[in-house]
This record gives C-alpha cells, structure tokens and sequence, in this order.
C-alpha cells in the first residue's frame, strides 16, 4: 500500500515535522487543526467560536487538496482546553456534518499548541478517482 502526503497551500504550515494529511489505503488521515489563520499565521480569535470556525476551514481546505469532503469523514475527535466549550464547537461543527455525522469522541486536554482552545483532526474515505490516488 503507498501513502500520499496531502499538503494544501490554503491551510496553515504545519508548525512542526508532520504532514498536514496522509492518503494511504483508501483513506485519509490528518493532522489536528487548531484554529491558526493561514494568511497570518496566528489564532483567528481569543474565542472558541472563532478558533472552531477556522479549525473547520482549515479541515476543508486539506479535505478538498484530498479530493474529499465533509461527507467523507468517518471519524473525527475533537480536543478541547475546556468542555465548557462543547455546545459552542458543537454548534460550529454541525454546520459542517449537516447530511452524515461521522462517528465522534470529545475530549478534555490540559493544554494544545499556540494556547488554542481547541483542535480537530478527522479520517475520511477518498473518494475513487480522486487525485489522491
């Protein structure tokens, strides 16, 4: 089986020695998004609307370098600083899985990179025919 590293110029660099996704047997890994806005590289905001608005931006984007979608994701986890948070990033994040809701875990970290207030990483079916493969 031969991996694929995906690497879309619309989402933030990665900020360390790790791809932003990974293509292999059908599926695609990535990496967990926080809410870095790629034109600044910095947080979007001090708050978890705004971060969790930009972590799904930034999924897309990587999604869509994949040949894939939102529709396409069977599992994601979500870390967040505090799950006081969890109806707003709830809410956000629904407004993404409006058709199929992938399989889903939630947990509560004691901290995440730049201070972010929470991140999301998924796995997703590449669609057949997709650049990706």
């Amino acid at each position: 089986m031969e991996k694929k590293i995906i690497y879309s110029e619309i989402a933030p660099h990665p900020v360390g020695p790790y791809s932003q996704a990974v293509a292999c047997g059908g599926f695609l890994f990535t990496a967990g998004q926080i809410g870095i806005d790629p034109k600044t590289g910095k947080l979007a905001g001090d708050g978890v609307r705004e971060q969790a608005l930009q972590v799904m931006k930034n999924l897309s984007a990587v999604l869509s370098e994949a040949g894939a979608s939102f529709d396409d994701v069977v599992k994601s986890t979500i870390f967040l600083k505090d799950m006081g948070d969890f109806s707003a990033v709830n809410e956000i994040y629904g407004q993404y899985f409006r058709q199929s809701h992938p399989a889903r875990s939630t947990i509560q970290v004691a901290a995440l990179p730049l201070g972010a207030l929470v991140e999301i990483e998924v796995i997703a079916m590449v669609p057949s025919g997709s650049p990706s493969f």
